[in-house]
């Protein structure tokens, strides 16, 4: 379905210089420097996945994804689209394709939302029993019908999301490209962005490619991540996979009564930087690395030197292992 290959993307920056002298050389200098925005990315999604494509701003993720939909020409390497090479077929790109940029809409801003869509339904030219069809399952699936007749102006954030996500779907296109889909939205909202995107995924087998910051998005939805930073691509697999490899370290609280013991790394026969002991009152936590302890002998100590009144055992947060990848520690 789509297939990255070797794909850079550079761009040129001309050197600017202080001063009004500076100013002058400036319009008769050609010094630039070259940026490498996307750096030899390699993969290939098939048909019917709903892939995260994360990193942190300016890893390079929105250039790929404008290289994807063909506004962007890549300096070097390959990308096809469903068969299509995007940036030399803009035009059969575009109705394989559909497209929602979190703050920016698709609709015509001074029309009712129900003009914005008989527009689209010309656009891309939709027969007209089809367009029903899927108007009326958008209609319910994303609750429209509270404001279809209303200026696209006069609806609220959660609203104009709503109706560009069923914008981006009338043509039912192959391909769906979210960007940060559901910022600034309340959970309510959030919460019937996630399930259109995974009912329409089911529905159509559509493949869709999710760029966001909010990583509950990328655990409800997505069943492959990629992560990407400084333009190259450090990590692709599923969410289990990137937890199993890359999270290694566990956290263990016991709910005890007051017995501080002094040295529990010297107890656990293990190093600072394996175990790191968090101790308050009635509340004892260890951060440990799961390659060094195992939790039974963790526990199997602790309750021989503490009165334990209860035990939580608490696995890795997506977020702190992707801020573990962001922060450049870990590598695929």
């Amino acid at each position: 379905m789509i297939t990255v290959e070797n794909l850079t993307r550079e761009f040129k920056t001309y050197k600017k210089y202080e001063g009004f002298k500076g100013a002058i050389k400036s319009l008769f200098s050609n010094e630039y420097t070259i940026k490498k925005a996307v750096d030899s990315v390699n993969f290939t999604i098939n048909q019917g996945e709903i892939v995260g494509y994360i990193g942190v701003n300016g890893a390079g993720k929105s250039t790929t994804i404008k290289m994807m939909t063909g506004i962007l020409v890549p300096t070097s390497g390959k990308c096809q689209v469903n068969g299509i090479v995007p940036y030399e077929h803009r035009q059969e790109n575009a109705k394989n394709i559909g497209v929602v940029f979190g703050q920016r809409t698709q609709l015509w801003w001074d029309l009712p939302l129900s003009e914005s869509f008989g527009i689209l339904k010309q656009i891309y030219e939709i027969p007209q029993e089809k367009f029903n069809e899927n108007l009326a399952y958008l209609k319910e699936l994303l609750g429209l019908d509270e404001f279809f007749t209303t200026p696209v102006r006069n609806l609220s954030l959660g609203q104009k999301m709503r109706a560009d996500f069923a914008a981006s779907m009338l043509h039912e296109p192959k391909v769906l490209f979210l960007d940060e889909p559901t910022i600034g939205l309340d959970i309510v909202v959030k919460e019937k962005i996630r399930k259109a995107i995974k009912d329409i995924n089911k529905k159509n087998k559509t493949t869709i490619i999710l760029t966001t910051h909010d990583l509950d998005d990328i655990e409800e939805v997505c069943n492959r991540i990629i992560v990407i930073d400084g333009g190259k691509k450090i990590f692709d697999g599923g969410i289990k996979d990137l937890k199993k490899n890359f999270a290694k370290y566990r956290s263990i609280k016991f709910d005890i009564r007051h017995n501080k013991y002094e040295n529990i790394n010297k107890l656990l026969e293990v190093e600072e930087a394996d175990l790191i002991v968090k101790e308050e009152e009635n509340e004892l936590e260890l951060k440990f690395h799961k390659d060094k302890l195992k939790i039974a002998d963790i526990i199997s100590k602790i309750v021989n030197i503490y009165e334990v009144r209860d035990i939580t055992i608490e696995e890795p947060q997506m977020e702190d292992v992707v801020k573990e990848i962001y922060s450049g520690k870990i590598r695929n």
